[in-house]
């Protein structure tokens, strides 16, 4: 898969640039605010963002206004076909707060996070799986969200068979759970499948959730050893409209002075860290 290909199959799965077949955003030159950080924002994407602003994108929303001195305001669209456009391409607001870097839509500050898709089990069901590729899995009932970059591997390893592809949500009211990553973890628990592939971020916190409501804990294993594959990690930054170059540096700027206060963030919400320089993961809670 090509660098581009693969920036763009991010873009996807995390439904943050889902607007990708629009049109490019357009250039509006100028409108960030001073008085108020304008965030745009999903009212129901759960561990990331809600309308109760409690999720771990809206805090770190609060940092990053907690540092320029101004309050947050939110303009709320949940993520889907023309997202971008209708946020940042609008001029309702100023930055989204998780961005896969690599989008030709926005313009992405330094990351701030990476992490990885996850296979996410029941205690002691597949004790030491760490890969797509273990024997253990085949035919085995595994849950993914369809057109998310897992669904591409596991049709490589020949575990079409056993796969339930979850669709994404469209805007239907009537639907189950807060997101669809949320239903496929909630079949886990419940024991409907077997296993699930989920982006870490999503993954961490919604196995910890599951698990305290159905007594089921599960493991979350981040799928770093896929030999002769590309890895299956992505980085993850703000996203800030085409040309706003001194507001992208004010962002990086602080970033780097907050970067101790976001990834305590990021650590309370049990989203699995690794390491830039050697690819490590960071246990969420330890230093």
């Amino acid at each position: 898969m090509t660098p581009r290909a693969t920036a763009k199959a991010a873009a996807c799965a995390l439904l943050l640039l889902a607007g990708a077949r629009e049109a490019p955003a357009q250039h509006l030159p100028d409108l960030v605010t001073t008085d108020t950080l304008r965030v745009c924002g999903d009212p129901g994407n759960m561990p990331f963002s809600q309308r109760k602003e409690d999720g771990f994108e809206n805090k770190i929303a609060a940092i990053i206004a907690d540092e320029l001195k101004v309050k947050v305001r939110y303009y709320w669209l949940t993520q889907g076909p023309g997202f971008v456009r209708n946020t940042l391409g609008t001029g309702l607001c100023d930055i989204i707060i998780g961005s896969a870097l690599g989008s030709e839509l926005v313009q992405n500050t330094n990351p701030y996070y990476r992490s990885a898709y996850t296979l996410v089990t029941r205690r002691g069901a597949f004790t030491d799986v760490t890969g797509l590729d273990d024997a253990r899995l085949k035919g085995k009932r595994i849950g993914v969200i369809a057109g998310t970059p897992p669904v591409n591997r596991m049709g490589d390893l020949g575990l079409i068979s056993g796969m339930k592809a979850y669709a994404p949500y469209q805007l239907d009211p009537a639907r189950p759970h807060q997101t669809v990553s949320a239903e496929v973890i909630s079949d886990l628990a419940e024991g409907a499948i077997d296993a699930a592939v989920i982006w870490g971020p999503a993954a961490g916190w919604l196995a910890k959730q599951a698990a305290a409501r159905t007594g089921n804990p599960l493991d979350v294993v981040p799928l770093l050893k896929e030999p002769d594959r590309p890895a299956m990690t992505y980085r993850i930054g703000m996203g800030v409209r085409l040309g706003e170059d001194d507001w992208k540096r004010q962002l990086n700027t602080i970033l780097r002075k907050r970067r101790d206060d976001i990834e305590r963030v990021l650590r309370d919400f049990d989203v699995p860290l690794l390491d830039e320089n050697d690819n490590r993961l960071l246990e969420p809670g330890k230093p």
